[in-house]
């Protein structure tokens, strides 16, 4: 039984890819330049603001890809109609929401305009000093992740990226002014959940047969916390990890797995868990282990599920339905057209099969900041970051 239903749900996978190709080879290419633009004009406004920290760099998969995969042979793109509907200038960014994601909120809050994606910038150091974007969805900790969507930049290819880049400050800016950019800028990573969506929920290499979770959690763990060392020794110092989020309740895996009422997938929700709580002492034991190291572990799964069971309270009345996408808690297929999302995605929760919407992104990125709806981060939010010495 679970052979033929992994043969439905690859059945299902090339369905849909099919789909969306048809789809963005009508609009892939208008939005492919636009998206750039897009990025810039909407974040012109806070250049005025005082900067809290020299630059914001952001490296990651979907839940960040401001537009990377745009520029990409792949089926992981968020470059037509209804993405980016209600972002600032309403139109596509490659963004994978109606809106905003959260790194945009946070760039504003410390001071910076919208981080424009590696790839879609010209590479003149000028238009990088305030930050980039590597996050590239399908993206995963392991190099293969993601590889049955088409070509995306792995989380280890986004570290060499990140180090072409500060090459390039090097030869423009002389060495120490480099260094001084970088281990005063804040480094966000968003990654891992792809490991599960594309690689191990869908046991390529038999991996579910030879690894109970618990050891395939702590594999990730370990990678992520080596990739962090990496990262530290080209100079970061100021870093916020973010565990994963509550995937069992994406209206994807509800309609996979035959939820009900709603309710969300355990087995799936309890991986996430797990590997949090690895990579929770992970960053502890960094923080003692590398000196000047000022790093923090934001819990996803924690400010969601706050989020989920507190619904009424933050305004959401639809939580379990995607705003776009068709079938069962529209979660049968990704969001393809502007026919198939709800005219207001300001009350769901969810967005497409496994994306929150900008609403409930600005209020994950409250919480990264200052905790302002629940406590997320460990042991300080990115507030206390930026306004304290590291110890």
């Amino acid at each position: 039984m679970k052979r033929m239903g992994l043969r439905f749900i690859a059945l299902y996978r090339i369905l849909v890819l099919l789909i969306h190709c048809w789809l963005f080879l009508l609009e892939s290419k208008a939005s492919l330049f636009t998206s750039k633009d897009d990025s810039e004009n909407s974040s012109s406004r806070n250049k005025s603001a005082i900067a809290l920290v020299p630059a914001l760099f952001v490296m990651g998969d979907s839940s960040v890809d401001c537009g990377t995969n745009n520029y990409l042979p792949t089926f992981a793109r968020a470059n037509h109609l209804p993405y980016g509907r209600d972002f600032d200038t309403h139109r596509p960014t490659g963004r994978f929401s109606n809106g905003r994601i959260p790194v945009d909120f946070l760039a504003l809050r410390l001071g910076l305009p919208f981080v424009p994606s590696y790839l879609g910038q010209t590479g003149i150091v000028e238009n990088m000093i305030h930050g980039v974007n590597y996050a590239s969805a399908a993206a995963g900790i392991i190099l293969s992740t993601g590889s049955e969507l088409g070509q995306h930049i792995s989380f280890t290819q986004q570290i060499q990226q990140f180090s072409d880049t500060y090459q390039q400050f090097i030869l423009t800016m002389g060495e120490n002014a480099a260094t001084t950019l970088i281990s005063n800028s804040v480094f966000y990573i968003s990654i891992g959940i792809n490991d599960y969506i594309h690689y191990y929920l869908l046991n390529v290499s038999n991996v579910d047969n030879l690894y109970l979770p618990w050891t395939f959690n702590q594999f990730l763990a370990s990678s992520l916390s080596q990739e962090i060392k990496n990262l530290y020794n080209i100079n970061v110092r100021k870093i916020v990890v973010t565990g994963l989020a509550p995937i069992g309740c994406a209206p994807n895996y509800l309609w996979q797995y035959g939820s009900e009422n709603g309710e969300c997938v355990e087995q799936i929700n309890d991986m996430a868990i797990e590997f949090n709580f690895l990579m929770r002492y992970k960053i502890d034991k960094l923080a003692i282990e590398l000196p000047g190291a000022n790093i923090i572990f934001c819990d996803v799964f924690e400010g969601s599920m706050d989020i989920l069971k507190n619904h009424e309270l933050y305004g959401f009345n639809v939580t379990t339905e995607a705003c776009c996408g068709v079938g069962k808690y529209n979660g049968w297929i990704m969001c393809l057209s502007e026919e198939m999302a709800c005219s207001n995605a300001s009350n769901h929760i969810w967005w497409d099969q496994f994306h929150p919407t900008d609403a409930v992104n600005a209020i994950l990125a409250d919480n990264i900041w200052n905790g302002r709806h629940t406590k997320m981060c460990y042991p300080k939010n990115l507030e206390d970051m930026v306004n304290q010495n590291p110890k």
